[in-house]
C-alpha cells in the first residue's frame, strides 16, 4: 500500500513525539496510536503503517548482531560492544553468535548498517572481480 507524502510526514512527526528524554516511550506510543485510531484522520491507515515501520527501524538500531567464525574472547567482545555503544548509544544490546560459514573474521549488523569483515565475504568479492 503506497502512502501519501502527508501521511509519511505525519508519521515522522509522530515518531519524534514518541521520544521522551531521547528514548522511545511505550506509553506515549500507545497513546498516539489509540488517538489516531479513534480520530481516524484522512489517510490514517497509511500513517499508522509508516509510523510502525519507523518504530521498527528505530528499535532495530538498539540491537546489534555480531557473528564470528569462532567464539570471541570476553575482552574482545567488551571492546566491540563499547565501540558500538559509542556510535549508537548506551542502550545498545549485543547478541553474539558463532557462524562457522564465515570461515574467519566477523560480521556486525546494527539496524540497517552491516560491516562484513569475514573471509567468506572477501572470497566472494574476489570471485566477483575475477
Amino acid at each position: 500500500m503506497k502512502i501519501s507524502k502527508d501521511a509519511a510526514r505525519a508519521a515522522r512527526q509522530l515518531l519524534r513525539l514518541s521520544h521522551k528524554d531521547g528514548r522511545l516511550e511505550g506509553e506515549l506510543i500507545k497513546e498516539i496510536t489509540s488517538r489516531i485510531a479513534e480520530a481516524k484522520p484522512r489517510g490514517y491507515l497509511g500513517m499508522l503503517q509508516e509510523y510502525w515501520r519507523l518504530l521498527r527501524l528505530e528499535v532495530e538500531k538498539l540491537e546489534a548482531l555480531v557473528e564470528s567464525a569462532v567464539e570471541l574472547g570476553a575482552q574482545a567482545g567488551n571492546d566491540l560492544v563499547n565501540d558500538l555503544r559509542a556510535k549508537y548509544g548506551e542502550e545498545l544490546k549485543a547478541d553474539f553468535k558463532v557462524n562457522p560459514e564465515l570461515l574467519g573474521g566477523m560480521r556486525v549488523k546494527v539496524g540497517s548498517d552491516v560491516w562484513d569483515g569475514s573471509v567468506r565475504a572477501r572470497l566472494n568479492e574476489l570471485k566477483n572481480k575475477l
